[in-house]
């Protein structure tokens, strides 16, 4: 029996989201780049990598990790390159994508030597919290002025283009396709490649791949360009659980239950956006299932089950991959979650534990 807390990624869970981008693959003949900024758990790569084309990150330690634990095609993002990273990512990257014609100048020379590439910034996104919108006011991220990037064309290949957040609308990811094909198709007729990024949700119920599929080939063929996906929370949606205990239990006008995990520590996008984990809502017997770290706020969210809890039961926390083992922190000493797989055959294995020595030496 694996000691909660531990994040449990079911294999079969995911196959069956690699299934659908196999499906998106063949339709599109777009590829598909693993975000690791999402997920980055790498004791599952021998099963994605058969599926996925490889590696996209947003720093030098993603890129390093992609290139070495997934190898295959391996894209370097950076919001800003430093004069000590460069040639280590290059030496790393078959990509290297600039957020800035500054930095692609200042490093023309360092990246000569491979396929390179301009964040485009359409001013526009699907984003619904100023926190993530690539869009905002004043955002850092990308170019948008058309006429200054014609004057560096030459020195790219592609452009990567990231909008689109948790968007499950095929409707609007269409329309605005459509206007950045409007917009930028000028320069979009003058690069080899486009990646539009991640954030868009196709697998997802009920989600119209194939028309997906169908939307994607024809950008492809109108422009000429090799199409990529970058999909993070799309590749491991619902295949993991964060498995906590039941510590104690208490009433304070609602009955509360309190776990062996934190939100703070282990689900930390969900406090920052504000969103419910996803529990048990099944039975007559509600709890708010909270963190057992200070912060007042340490709360999972509401649950219900089918009989009263007791100290030392079991809860499954669902759709606990994207940007929760990439975030997890030491916040209160809490103890990490181990990372354990249950394999296609069902049996469940521990691949990594953390204790008071990692704690120890994540500090000084």
């Amino acid at each position: 029996m694996i000691q909660t807390p531990f994040y449990l990624i079911d294999k079969a869970k995911l196959l069956r989201n690699m299934e659908v981008i196999d499906q998106l693959r063949a339709g599109s003949g777009a590829k598909a780049l693993l975000a690791l900024k999402c997920f980055a758990t790498w004791s599952v790569f021998d099963l994605m990598r058969a599926h996925m084309d490889g590696t996209t990150s947003s720093s030098l330690f993603e890129l390093r990790l992609g290139r070495e634990k997934f190898g295959k095609e391996t894209h370097a993002y950076s919001v800003a390159w430093a004069d000590q990273e460069i040639a280590e990512a290059v030496g790393y990257a078959d990509k290297i994508i600039f957020n800035s014609i500054g930095q692609l100048e200042r490093f023309d020379n360092h990246s000569a030597g491979i396929a390179r590439g301009l964040r485009l910034n359409p001013r526009f996104s699907t984003s619904g919290f100023d926190l993530a919108d690539p869009a905002r006011p004043f955002s850092r991220l990308g170019e948008w002025d058309a006429d200054k990037i014609a004057r560096v064309i030459d020195r790219i290949s592609g452009f990567m283009i990231h909008y689109n957040c948790e968007n499950a609308d095929f409707d609007l990811f269409d329309r605005q396709l459509t206007r950045i094909e409007d917009e930028f198709g000028a320069l979009l007729k003058r690069v080899q490649w486009v990646s539009l990024g991640g954030g868009i949700h196709f697998t997802g119920d009920g989600y119209p791949v194939d028309a997906l599929a169908a939307r994607l080939k024809r950008f492809s063929e109108t422009f000429g360009v090799q199409v990529y996906l970058e999909p993070g929370e799309a590749a491991i949606t619902n295949s993991t659980s964060l498995e906590v205990t039941v510590l104690d239990l208490l009433n304070n006008g609602k009955d509360l239950a309190v776990v062996d995990s934190s939100i703070e520590a282990h689900m930390l996008d969900l406090l920052i956006y504000r969103q419910p984990a996803r529990l048990p809502q099944s039975g007559d017997h509600a709890y708010q299932v909270c963190g057992k770290s200070c912060l007042a706020g340490d709360i999972f969210g509401e649950a219900r089950f089918e009989r009263p809890l007791n100290v030392g039961d079991r809860i499954s926390v669902a759709d606990a991959a994207g940007y929760t083992m990439v975030k997890k922190n030491w916040f209160n000493g809490v103890g990490m979650p181990s990372i354990a797989i249950r394999e296609l055959d069902g049996s469940e294995r521990l691949v990594r534990q953390f204790g008071y020595e990692d704690y120890a030496s994540s500090l000084s």
